[in-house]
C-alpha cells in the first residue's frame, strides 16, 4: 500500500542515534520471551489467589491468541518492509504484527485478570492506562525498526484487543455456568465461595 511506504519512509528518514539504541530495548518488551513470562506469571499469581477462571483465561486466552496470530501470518503470508529499512533482522511474514497483537492480548488478558486479585490495582485503577500506552508504544516500535509496515501494526493491535473481549467474555460464560452448576468457580471479577 502506498500509505504504508510513505509513513516507513517518514519515519526511516527521522530516526536518531538514539532512537535506535532505545526503540529495540522497548520493542523487546513485545517479545514472545517477555510475554510468556507475564502471561506465566500473572496465571500462577491469580491461580494462588483462588481464581482459577481468570487464570485459564489468561493461559488460555494467551496461548490460543498465539496460534491465532501465527494461521493469520501464513493465511496472509505479506511479506516485510524491504531489508534496507530494517534494523534488526528479521525475516518472518508480515501481516498482522506478533508484537502488537500479542502485547495486546497478554497485557490485555493480564489486567483483565490482575484487577479482580490485586487490591493495590482495585485502588488505583488509573494505573491501568499503562496498557494501551504500553501496546501503543510496542506496536509503534516495529515501525521505527523498519520490520512492519503501519497497517500490521494497526491489524495487530485491533485482532489483539478483539481477541482479549472473546476471551473475557468466554470465561464469564465459562464461569457462570460452573456457578450454576455447582462447581464454586466464581466469574472475573467476583469472589470464589470459601
Amino acid at each position: 500500500m502506498t500509505i504504508d511506504r510513505e509513513i516507513t519512509d517518514w519515519v526511516v528518514e527521522r530516526r536518531t542515534g538514539f532512537g535506535d539504541a532505545v526503540v529495540p530495548v522497548i520493542s523487546h518488551l513485545g517479545s514472545t520471551l517477555v510475554l510468556t513470562a507475564v502471561a506465566v506469571a500473572v496465571t500462577v499469581f491469580v491461580l494462588l489467589r483462588g481464581r482459577r477462571a481468570d487464570a485459564v483465561m489468561m493461559g488460555a486466552g494467551a496461548l490460543t491468541g498465539l496460534g491465532l496470530m501465527i494461521g493469520l501470518k501464513h493465511f496472509f503470508g505479506r511479506q516485510r518492509p524491504p531489508d534496507v529499512t530494517k534494523l534488526v533482522a528479521i525475516d518472518s511474514f508480515s501481516f498482522p504484527s506478533g508484537h502488537s497483537m500479542m502485547s495486546a492480548v497478554v497485557y490485555g488478558l493480564a489486567a483483565f485478570a490482575l484487577v479482580p486479585a490485586s487490591a493495590w490495582l482495585r485502588a488505583h485503577r488509573g494505573a491501568l492506562w499503562l496498557v494501551p500506552v504500553l501496546v501503543a508504544v510496542i506496536g509503534a516500535t516495529r515501525v521505527y525498526l523498519g520490520v512492519h509496515w503501519a497497517t500490521d501494526v494497526i491489524a495487530g493491535w485491533m485482532l489483539g484487543a478483539l481477541w482479549v473481549l472473546v476471551c473475557v467474555l468466554a470465561a464469564r460464560f465459562w464461569s457462570a455456568r460452573h456457578d450454576r452448576a455447582g462447581t464454586g468457580l466464581a466469574p472475573p471479577g467476583q469472589s470464589s465461595p470459601s
